[in-house]
């Protein structure tokens, strides 16, 4: 989870000021206020979240404290491949997350017979990562989706509008699932070389090598 913090400063003499900072790590947030408060001269000190929601610093280490037990700060690389000869579809995904205070990642693929375009395997692939995600417990948390694909990103976050009727079908499944789990999705476009990890999953899918591991980073 990520916050900004927001303070009013009051100097000796008096004056006041405020200051916003970026978006930086709950946790980093909680030790910088602490060091802040330290010199005595912010008057008042909150963090907002990104849905402008905002927090004390008890609440803020309160909620911490509640989802250490469960995957948090996750985020998710997906991509999908098409093959025109033999019409598979080779899926993949990374989920990187925190839990008890350790960092894990999560890599899966699959291999598919049913779809007809790549745009239809870059869906699936967003599709399996959320199953995943299910699979892991993870409920009504925010969640950073990374992929290549310009049409799924940009029709995830109905920046263009998707008129082929196979991809509405696999958005509305996609954000269907989402709602269920009460997931907050942050769609981002990546580069192909930062969606390395995935694209191999998918490659690896094709050539019929099964991926599926979770290890501690």
């Amino acid at each position: 989870m990520k916050v900004r913090i927001e303070l009013i400063y009051k100097t000796p003499k008096g004056m006041k000021t405020s200051f916003n900072s970026e978006m930086i790590d709950a946790e980093d947030a909680i030790l910088i206020s602490e060091d802040l408060e330290k010199t005595g001269r912010v008057k008042s000190i909150k963090f907002v979240d990104h849905r402008e929601g905002t927090w004390s610093v008890k609440e803020l280490k309160e909620f911490l404290k509640g989802i250490q037990t469960e995957p948090h700060d996750i985020i998710v690389y997906f991509d999908g491949g098409f093959d025109l000869e033999t019409k598979h579809s080779g899926l993949g995904c990374s989920i990187y997350y925190k839990q008890n205070g350790k960092s894990y990642r999560l890599r899966k693929n699959s291999l598919i017979e049913e779809l007809h375009t790549n745009n239809e395997a870059e869906y699936a692939a967003l599709y399996l990562a959320i199953d995943e995600l299910e699979q892991l417990g993870v409920h009504h948390l925010p969640v950073q989706f990374n992929g290549d694909s310009q049409v799924v990103i940009n029709q995830m976050r109905e920046e263009w509008a998707c008129f082929e009727d196979a991809l509405r079908s696999w958005a509305d499944r996609i954000e269907n699932k989402m709602k269920k789990l009460g997931i907050e999705p942050e769609y981002l476009l990546v580069s192909r070389k930062e969606n390395k990890e995935a694209d191999k999953l998918a490659t690896q899918a094709l050539q019929g090598i099964e991926i599926i591991s979770t290890t501690e980073k």
